[in-house]
Formats: C-alpha cells, sequence, structure tokens
C-alpha cells in the first residue's frame, strides 16, 4: 500500500500458493490466491478489483469460524465453496459507529451472454466491543451459452461473541438452487461409493469457540451439521478440535484432528485451508508464521 495524501491510498495484493514439501504450485495460476489492486479512502471506503476473496467467504472465515477457515477444523469442509472469483469489482465501506458493507459484482466474460459466469455478493455487519455479527448473500449464474439455468443462492448468519473466558461462535447458512452448495473436496467419489449430487436445497449449522489457555495458549473447538433437504437427504456432521501455541508476536505451532461423519452417500472430506482432503478424518501439525 502507498499513501497517496487526503486520506487516499493505492493498494495491491499477489498471493501465491505451493506445497512447502514439494515447491509444486498449487493450482493452474502463478497468482491463483488473490491477485488484486485498488483504491482506498478513509471517507469514502475501498474499491479493489481482479482476483478477490467473496464477501460471503470473508464473513465464515473472519466471524463464523473458530478455525478462521484453516487447520483440518476449517468450516470450508462443509460449508459451500464460494472462497475467491475472478474478474471481481469489490467495494467495501468505511466503518460507520461499528457498521460496515461490502458489495461485489465478478463478470462471466463471456461473449454470448454477461450472465454466464456472473457472481454477485454483498454482506453487513457490526463489530463493537466483544461481539461481531455479520450477514452475507451470494448469488451465481448457471446460465449457459444455450441454457438459462437460474442461479445458486447463499445467505450466511455468523456472529461471536468474546466472553473472556471463551470466545463462543454460531453461523447458520441456507443454500438453494443449482451449485449452491459445491463441496470444497477434491474428489466428488473420494470413498468406496458414488457420492449423492449436489443438494439444491439445504442448510449448514455451525457452533464453536475458543478458549485461550495460558499466556500463550488457544484451543479451538466446533461442530457443523449440514441438514439436506433433497430427496437423497445426505447429511453430514463434522467434530474438530485443535490447539495453537504462540511462540512469539507473528509464530505459533498447532495441532487440529477433525472427523465427518456422511450420511445418505454424501460425500464431504477433511482438508485444511489449502488442500481438500480425501477421506473422513483428518490430523495436522505444524508451524505458522506471518510475514
Amino acid at each position: 500500500t502507498e499513501d497517496l495524501g487526503s486520506g487516499l491510498s493505492a493498494l495491491f495484493v499477489l498471493e501465491s500458493g505451493f506445497s512447502v514439501d514439494s515447491g509444486s504450485q498449487n493450482g493452474d495460476a502463478l497468482f491463483g490466491r488473490q491477485a488484486y489492486l485498488g483504491l482506498s479512502s478513509k471517507t469514502t471506503g475501498t474499491l479493489t478489483l481482479g482476483r478477490q476473496y467473496t464477501p460471503w467467504y470473508n464473513t465464515l472465515s473472519k466471524v463464523a469460524d473458530p478455525f478462521a477457515a484453516g487447520y483440518a477444523g476449517s468450516a470450508k469442509n462443509l460449508f459451500p465453496s464460494n472462497t475467491r472469483t475472478s474478474n471481481t469489482v469489490l467495494y467495501t465501506s468505511p466503518n460507520f459507529s461499528g457498521f460496515d458493507a461490502d458489495v461485489a459484482y465478478t463478470f462471466g466474460e463471456q461473449a454470448e451472454s454477461n450472465k454466464i459466469g456472473r457472481k454477485i455478493g454483498a454482506s453487513v455487519g457490526y463489530s463493537n466491543g466483544p461481539l461481531n455479527a455479520r450477514l452475507a448473500y451470494n448469488n451465481t449464474a448457471n446460465d449457459t451459452a444455450t441454457t438459462e439455468a437460474g442461479s445458486g443462492r447463499n445467505w450466511l448468519a455468523a456472529a461471536n461473541y468474546d466472553f473472556a473466558v471463551a470466545k463462543a461462535y454460531v453461523a447458520y447458512g441456507v443454500n438453494k438452487g443449482q451449485n449452491s452448495a459445491i463441496r470444497n473436496n477434491g474428489n466428488v467419489n473420494a470413498f468406496d461409493y458414488t457420492s449423492a449430487g449436489f443438494s439444491t436445497d439445504s442448510t449448514t449449522a455451525l457452533i464453536g469457540a475458543t478458549v485461550p489457555v495460558g499466556p500463550a495458549g488457544t484451543v479451538m473447538a466446533s461442530v457443523i451439521h449440514v441438514n439436506d433437504k433433497n430427496s437423497a437427504n445426505a447429511d453430514a456432521n463434522q467434530f474438530s478440535l485443535g490447539y495453537s501455541y504462540a511462540l512469539s508476536k507473528r509464530t505459533s505451532t498447532y495441532a487440529s484432528y477433525a472427523k465427518i461423519s456422511n450420511k445418505n452417500r454424501a460425500g464431504y472430506t477433511v482438508g485444511n485451508n489449502s488442500n481438500a482432503g480425501t477421506g473422513d478424518k483428518a490430523f495436522n501439525v505444524g508451524v505458522r508464521h506471518s510475514f
């Protein structure tokens, strides 16, 4: 970021994901995580353009999930896949007495129709003292060059409250329409059965907590339930537990475990922030450093 004066600044972000054990790149794009630039004003807000997180995902990772969408206990394992979008214009408002909002529009960039690949997202939130609450919406157009197929719609209400001795988390999502509940796993048939198709009518609920232990430790826990309202009734539950220990202000060590119970051929897998996982349980341990 660069200060341009009068409360205005220019900014850009480039993020590249790679596997630390092999050095191989995650995905096909060099900057496949985030790649955007923009202008930010203290009085009028921030406008950014490029590949970036959706308002829906920011609500999930920053407000709803005690694992912050990372570790084995990531809420991404059961919540729909609405993480990043390319060709996106995102406006974020300034903070007004604890309230703020954002809105995003993703261009499909298809010659046949501007609806193909289009996404629309928005969220509004309130943060003051121990309370942080947010409501988000995501709309994914399903149209193709030959077919008008409606859209997938996602609503997400989330909140956390810091009681000092523990921080409580709660979230509830409603998913309607085709492509509203695409799973985050890399293989839709990861188990020894053909997984049920993606739901077009489901809800996802989360309760969780983080508990400080001593001057540097934090225990994380959550329970997530998917209620598939289609005839397949492919429900799933995830139970997660983790521990993080701060070695310094920027470095911590951690361990995390999660277990998914798939019902009626539901095919959810346990992964973490950058790996979709291949099974119904996972354990990870490591060191995390923030630059």
